[in-house]
């Protein structure tokens, strides 16, 4: 009696009549017991033979097939008889004489090499892991495992690698979201048996955890192709905020996802970990230029998705969405404008600045962030944060009104200058306006107070004991560094005010080559410019040594009188041949020991008064045309940098145009009263107009042409020059100058959030800590602000009466107390702990980052040496090799892995 039987795949059909040709058996015929049922092409070329399959559901059918077949066809012959239903007379003439049944298994050993078994987990997940297994073998069969047992894991591992295109070791979830932007590869998946693309998802979800949920699900609903952007949808559509989790509108964007995972829906875990991947896999497509254009364009299309389901407003959420960068943006710009007061005086709330830096902080942390709008936002929140110090008694005198410039409102003009420039947003741009006029009104009354000083002190005609003025630079600067027995570089940039001055300075230090002296180690100094702050004033008065009014043939006389054996270098004699950086004369007179100073001005910032836009230019060694290159060969001079007067930059439409009989810009003749934002200026230091003129301290007010920007005027931006001292090497090499603190005031860095003692300078941390763990714990995920840290990560208290803990100061007291650290202080050396523990304090404040600067003003370091320092600060806190600590692609901040700290420092109680 037959016996029902399933029907056999062509696939299984194949493999068992290469198994029978291989036996080299001189049979014409095999049968095959399985359902007789064929659907596929009837002749099958095999090994290079010609097979024909027939199925037979009786002895006719079969003896009938025997009786046609052709002398060169071998035939298969399909059927579920039995051998005493076929008959000995027809089993004469087929292969051993005997049906032969198809075992899928068998199939499948044949398929891995024969000479393995299944092992019985892989044989309980389905007959159809056989099936697939025989069908989808590659021609020259699956890679055999390491031993005689097929398990598993490597079987689904190599057929589920084939079905979708990729290695089996590349099963994760990477490789799924690699394989989702790839549309053939997914229909290839969908023309498979539902059985099949079951099995294998669950198989992907064992080995590529909850993220294969999600993008199968979106492959099965046609949406596959979709899987990224999904994925990066879903960060905003589940968020870790438990507060936000309940957020009916939220709730209904998710059920409007639903069809997009046809109907499946996703739960926290599997929504979390869909989106860490979606979007590690943005993040690696940006930074790999030849597939950066396929990430942008996945991002728009998450934009779009977004869109369409009702959620394009929530996209603040998304650390990578551009439109989510947008939205940040403008939370910041609200936040910004609700900072200052509709009326009265204009000094933002601490409460209200506090949340403009969270906003910044979200801002910073977005990566599709534009960097010039997020450098131009921490500067609004620095100029927030100088509004609400509280304003100091105005300087008494010239000396002190030219330090505010240098030491404090030139870092409010560098900043400025970045708000003024705005942001392309409205809703930015409208905030940053508002906080230029708070900025602008105070520093108005700055800037009039530094004129009646200025005006006061032209014309009282005296001593100007410390105060140090353009015409004495060569005297009370530069020979004195002569007679100390170092050659000079003494570097003009014309047109450099106090702004432009703290950005060269901080790209010469940042470089590593040179180190800023300033007097005494103290803070930088200016000098006082003549008037009117023209260049035919003050650089023929700065190189002959006294008040003066010439040209280039001027400078060279007055700067030959003085120095005798320098040189003076103008812009013409600075020009280069094809292929030389610096021309051969002027390298020949840097280098030469008999020359005691060399001068070299260099007009790059005037010239862009004139021709481009100085208040957009970041000034820096690489931006100042020429004098990177001259610093390159005058490593062994002392670099003087100052200028010739300072500038304001053209207000636009805020410009108001005063009157005047003269062309000049900034000044005018003596005729008349002055008028508002004007005084009269007169003495020996005014050198032209017969020595009295009328002067702007306005800087929005201007007489002659439009261009980018002025000087002539009293305003301290251009009447106060930088002094800037700089050595290569010993930072006590001219005496009296030592190494150079932190330059900028306490509100350019960012605030330590932590306690009002973190305000204060590094002091040693306490030693005594609570019991070492004994183990090293599994990482801690990192919270959002430091406040947030786990219990775990927090050692507990000494016995004794119980007292408020500060999780940073417990963080720290266990760092330096742990056996991992000894060991590596003990071999890397020498930083003092307190120096350790402070900036590991500035890094905890600061959410686990902090800038340079912060840093060194915190463990007392001097700026030139705090590269060096936070090297040392690297080496020491990496454990293994791990970047526990690590610099931001800017060079100017520092981040602190706080949960990897935690982890290789065994800091977590067991």
């Amino acid at each position: 009696m037959s016996v029902p039987r399933a029907a056999v795949r062509p696939a299984a059909v194949r493999r068992k009549v290469e198994s029978w040709l291989a036996e080299q058996d001189e049979a014409d015929a095999i049968v095959l017991l399985a359902r007789p049922q064929w659907n596929d092409e009837p002749v099958l070329t095999v090994a290079g033979r010609t097979v024909r399959v027939v199925p037979c559901p009786t002895p006719l059918a079969a003896r009938a097939a025997l009786a046609d077949r052709p002398p060169h066809e071998k035939l298969v012959l399909l059927t579920d008889l039995t051998d005493n239903e076929l008959g000995d007379g027809l089993l004469a003439h087929v292969s051993l004489q005997q049906g032969r049944s198809v075992d899928p298994w068998d199939l499948v050993s044949q398929t891995f090499g024969g000479q393995v078994r299944p092992d019985s987990t892989l044989v309980r997940t389905g007959r159809w892991v056989a099936d697939a297994l025989t069908e989808l073998a590659p021609a020259v069969g699956w890679p055999p495992p390491t031993g005689t047992i097929l398990t598993r894991d490597h079987a689904l591992r190599h057929l589920a690698g084939t079905v979708l295109g990729l290695e089996p070791d590349g099963l994760d979830a990477a490789g799924l979201l690699q394989w989702s932007t790839d549309a053939p590869a997914q229909m290839r998946l969908g023309d498979l048996p539902v059985e099949w693309i079951d099995g294998i998802g669950t198989f992907l979800v064992d080995v590529a955890g909850p993220v294969a949920v999600p993008v199968l699900a979106a492959v099965r609903a046609g949406h596959g192709v979709d899987a990224i952007p999904l994925g990066l949808l879903a960060g905003v559509l589940w968020p870790r905020d438990s507060a936000q989790s309940s957020d009916v509108e939220l709730a209904v964007a998710r059920t409007r996802l639903e069809p997009r995972f046809a109907g499946t829906r996703l739960t926290e875990t599997q929504a979390w970990a869909y989106t860490e991947a979606a979007e590690a896999w943005i993040y690696r497509a940006l930074d790999d230029e030849a597939v950066r254009h396929d990430a942008h364009r996945i991002l728009r299309r998450a934009e779009d998705i977004a869109e369409e389901i009702g959620v394009a407003g929530r996209l603040a959420a998304s650390p990578l969405l551009p439109a989510g960068f947008t939205q940040r943006m403008r939370a910041f710009g609200a936040a910004v404008r609700f900072s200052l007061p509709v009326a009265g005086p204009a000094v933002p709330a601490g409460d209200l600045i506090e949340r403009a830096q969270e906003r910044l902080a979200e801002v910073e942390a977005h990566r599709s962030a534009d960097r010039t709008r997020v450098e131009t936002a921490r500067m609004a929140v620095r100029l927030l944060r100088w509004l609400a110090t509280p304003e100091q008694q105005p300087p008494a005198t010239m000396l002190d009104a030219v330090h505010r410039q240098i030491r404090e409102d030139g870092w409010v003009d560098r900043a400025r200058l970045d708000v003024f420039d705005g942001d392309v947003d409205q809703m930015v741009g409208d905030a940053y306006r508002v906080l230029h006029q708070a900025v602008h009104a105070r520093r108005s009354r700055h800037d009039r107070h530094f004129a009646e000083l200025f005006q006061d002190a032209t014309g009282a005609e005296r001593d100007p004991g410390a105060l140090l003025r353009v015409e004495d630079v060569l005297d009370r600067v530069i020979q004195p560094i002569i007679d100390n027995g170092r050659r000079v570089l003494l570097l003009v940039l014309d047109g450099m005010g106090a702004a432009a001055g703290i950005e060269i300075a901080e790209s010469l230090v940042r470089s590593g080559a040179w180190t800023e002296l300033t007097p005494h180690g103290g803070q930088r100094t200016g000098v006082l410019a003549a008037l009117p702050t023209v260049t035919a004033v003050n650089r023929c008065s700065l190189l002959s040594g006294m008040i003066s009014v010439g040209d280039r043939s001027d400078e060279l006389k007055g700067f030959a009188a003085r120095f005798p054996d320098g040189v003076l270098l103008h812009k013409a004699d600075l020009r280069t041949p094809a292929g030389l950086a610096v021309d051969r004369e002027v390298a020949a007179a840097i280098e030469d020991p008999a020359v005691p100073v060399v001068a070299a001005v260099i007009n790059a910032i005037d010239d862009a008064l004139d021709r481009s836009d100085p208040g957009t230019v970041e000034w820096s060694a690489d931006t100042v045309k020429g004098l990177r290159d001259l610093l390159a060969i005058a490593q062994d001079r002392v670099v003087v940098m100052v200028s010739d007067h300072g500038h304001v930059v053209d207000r636009g439409s805020e410009a108001v145009v005063g009157k005047s009989e003269s062309s000049e810009n900034r000044w005018r003749p003596a005729t008349g009263d002055p008028a508002d934002g004007e005084l009269l200026f007169r003495g020996t230091r005014v050198a032209l107009a017969d020595g009295e003129l009328i002067l702007p301290w306005q800087e929005e007010l201007r007489y002659g042409p439009r261009k980018a920007g002025y000087h002539g005027g009293a305003s301290p931006a251009e009447a106060v020059i930088p002094l800037l001292l700089f050595a290569s090497g010993n930072d006590e090499t001219v005496p009296g100058w030592s190494g150079a603190p932190v330059a900028s005031p306490g509100w350019w860095r960012e605030p330590l959030r932590q306690t009002a003692q973190a305000d204060q300078p590094a002091a040693a941390a306490p030693r005594t800590v609570a019991a070492r763990p004994s183990r090293r714990p599994r990482a801690v995920v990192q919270d959002e602000s430091l406040f947030d840290l786990p219990a775990a990560s927090i050692p507990p208290p000494l016995a004794g009466p119980p007292a408020p803990v500060d999780p940073a100061s417990a963080l720290v007291e266990a760092l330096l107390a742990s056996p991992v650290y000894a060991d590596r202080r003990g071999i890397r050396a020498p930083i003092p702990d307190e120096r350790v523990a402070a900036m590991i304090t500035a890094l905890l404040a600061g959410n686990g980052r902090a800038t340079l600067e912060t840093l060194a003003t915190r463990a007392g370091v001097p700026v030139h040496r705090i590269s060096a320092t936070f090297t040392a600060l690297r080496r020491l806190l990496q454990v293994e090799g791990y970047p526990v600590l690590s610099l931001d692609p800017d060079g100017r901040t520092a981040k602190l892995d706080i949960p990897l700290m935690i982890e290789q420092f065994v800091l977590a109680p067991s």
